[in-house]
């Protein structure tokens, strides 16, 4: 679930980012999935320390 959510976290950030620097409908796109997989990989690095640690 944290994967998840910080996936589209990230995707909106990169969304918003990209809108905020007035780029094209691709830019907006590729900030948006660049962002929803490093939020994403963060959110991995998370569980899995977090699954560690009560475990």
């Amino acid at each position: 679930m944290i994967v998840f959510l910080s996936a589209v976290a990230g995707a909106l950030i990169g969304g918003t980012t990209a809108r905020r620097r007035r780029g094209n409908a691709a830019d907006i796109a590729q900030y948006a999935a660049g962002y929803g997989i490093a939020f994403a990989l963060l959110g991995l690095i998370a569980t899995i320390v977090l699954e560690k640690s009560l475990g």
